[in-house]
């Protein structure tokens, strides 16, 4: 709804939500997907330490739709969606 400050979930939301996978299964998965980004995604210690918080907050929780909906309030976001999909599809993997 906009101008609510909640954002809805997006399609594909709950693979992220439910994703089980370790933080180094999912830098695995990216890496092996797009290396450029990951080494991006890696030297940038604020959105490092928010996907290392997003994997670490508990499966399905209210904890971890929080994280999605703050992650995907930023449009710039966007342009990973592909490859954020892909990681949290095929994470499980590495």
């Amino acid at each position: 709804m906009a101008g609510s400050g909640i954002a809805s979930a997006a399609p594909g939301d709950a693979v992220i939500l439910n994703s089980t996978c370790t933080y180094p299964q999912v830098i695995a998965a990216a890496q092996a997907q797009d290396p450029v980004a990951t080494a991006a995604l890696q030297k940038d210690p604020a959105a490092n330490g928010f996907l290392q918080g997003l994997v670490a907050s508990p499966p399905g929780s209210p904890e971890r739709q929080q994280k999605i909906n703050f992650v995907r309030s930023f449009p710039q976001a966007a342009q990973f969606n592909g490859l954020i999909m892909s990681v949290a599809t095929s994470c499980n993997n590495y």
